[in-house]
């Protein structure tokens, strides 16, 4: 799947869970469980125990979910992820050789950034996407829309304080997709194996991502998300 097909399908769902594990077995747990709830993406962090092989067995094992790497800090890493399988690239900061080495590769790199003059820097080095992080302790939905002013054509992809209860401010503030990564894996959810409650929150959240989207149109003037 090429860059522009891989991108088009994060924009289409809107929704990049972030897998944090405790072990190689819980993230891939975690991975079928937000697959159960209708989210065919999912983000391995490098922090998760053995991640580039989770990543290399999900890239062989769930063909049609798109596995991408996340906390990716620098070349190397982002060397690594790639050469198991990894389809997508996200970092929390900003770190511009990674960046430029995701664009050689022709590879999505998703960035994180926080201010201004990151968010124009990242865009400026090739970003696809702009992870904002940590969203939620510079003002959440209201931020992004502030961001959204300056920036109307940055695909920003909020994360940290997205939830059930917040996500379709953020949507409506003009989030590209959603970060989210505890308030969808729960790490009960995960110690339990009961992937029921991971997937009803998926399937709640295409919900809301889906019907503020369909309210935001220019057609259905009056109808509340």
């Amino acid at each position: 799947m090429d860059k522009q097909h891989i991108r088009k399908r994060i924009e289409d769902t809107g929704i990049v869970p972030v897998v944090r594990a405790s072990s190689a077995d819980e993230a891939r747990f975690a991975a079928g469980a937000v697959l159960r709830g209708g989210i065919a993406i999912v983000e391995i962090t490098m922090t998760v125990p053995g991640a580039t092989e989770v990543i290399r067995d999900l890239a062989k094992s769930m063909p049609d979910v798109l596995v991408g790497a996340g906390t990716v800090l620098d070349v190397e890493s982002a060397r690594r992820c790639l050469d198991v399988g990894a389809q997508f690239l996200v970092s929390p900061g900003l770190d511009l050789l990674t960046v430029e080495h995701a664009v050689k590769q022709g590879v999505l790199i998703m960035p994180g950034a926080l201010t201004p003059s990151e968010v124009m820097a990242a865009w400026k080095a090739g970003a696809d996407f702009v992870k904002v992080f940590p969203c939620s302790q510079v003002g959440g939905a209201a931020y992004i829309k502030a961001l959204k002013g300056p920036f109307p054509q940055i695909p920003l992809v909020p994360t940290g304080g997205v939830n059930l209860d917040t996500a379709a401010e953020f949507i409506k503030a003009g989030s590209a997709a959603l970060g989210l990564g505890g308030e969808l894996v729960l790490k009960d959810a995960l110690r339990k194996r009961d992937a029921e409650p991971i997937a009803t929150i998926a399937r709640k959240l295409i919900e809301i991502v889906g019907s503020t989207r369909a309210a935001m149109r220019p057609d259905s003037v009056g109808v509340k998300a």
